[in-house]
């Protein structure tokens, strides 16, 4: 005989994870569709969130009813954690990073020479005060340096952008810097980036700034940007 309580609980669990996708995805849609602003945006998000941990906490129902009875309805609940775990997954990792990382939203290789925005629409200064705590919390965000030439480090950095899909808006070697947009995956936000590459007696030193457009916090998205194209592009040295 087999277990309905198992079975409606696993239906349950999977229609709240479908239903946490949906939320995510109507809220990222309707933000680059300016249906509502950003506030909105994160607030559909969050009801997506929470559909998501009450269809985590209904399907691991399920499967102890069903590890009690073993009568049917494993399959359903299984689908049912499946669906809602994605959803959660991301949720606790921004809820996991606001709480950790630092709230600073402008990070640079170079703090004390940081690169000057110059083509972007709010060209501003790097704040000081960030320095101490993006130090403390990104040692691994410092200046690369590469024994190349100047041509041959822009050409590779501007190659390296151009695959990542940024919007390019200055890539001037007369100015010694490239400035682009970058723009994130679910959401489109937007981030401003200059790369800045400076001769030196051994070859260049690339310098590199990310900004975000919005919020006053970035959850680590920046510095990740950071020692992701500075690792890519001197793999493209030869390390």
């Amino acid at each position: 005989m087999r277990d309905l309580t198992t079975i409606r609980l696993g239906w349950a669990a999977s229609l709240m994870g479908i239903a946490s996708t949906l939320l995510l995805l109507i809220s990222a849609y309707g933000y680059r569709q300016d249906w509502w602003p950003v506030l909105r945006a994160l607030d559909v998000a969050t009801w997506g969130a929470w559909a998501a941990l009450a269809g985590t906490l209904v399907a691991i129902a399920a499967l102890v009813v069903w590890a009690r009875h073993r009568r049917g309805g494993f399959a359903q609940a299984l689908i049912g954690l499946v669906l809602s775990l994605p959803v959660l997954t991301m949720a606790v990792g921004w809820e996991y990073a606001t709480r950790t990382m630092p709230p600073i939203n402008d990070i640079s290789t170079d703090t004390e020479d940081p690169p000057v925005f110059w083509f972007t629409a709010t060209p501003t200064d790097y704040p000081a005060k960030n320095a101490e705590p993006q130090h403390a919390a990104y040692p691994d965000v410092r200046p690369l340096d590469l024994a190349i030439s100047f041509e041959d480090a822009f050409a590779a950095a501007l190659a390296v952008i151009e695959s990542r899909g940024w919007k390019v808006l200055s890539a001037d070697p007369a100015e010694s810097q490239i400035e682009a947009i970058a723009t994130s995956r679910i959401f489109g936000f937007e981030d401003e980036v200059a790369v800045r590459i400076t001769e030196t007696d051994g070859g260049v030193r690339v310098d590199m700034r990310s900004r975000s457009r919005l919020g006053q916090i970035d959850r680590g998205a920046n510095a990740r940007r950071i020692i992701s194209f500075t690792s890519e592009l001197e793999a493209l040295d030869g390390g």
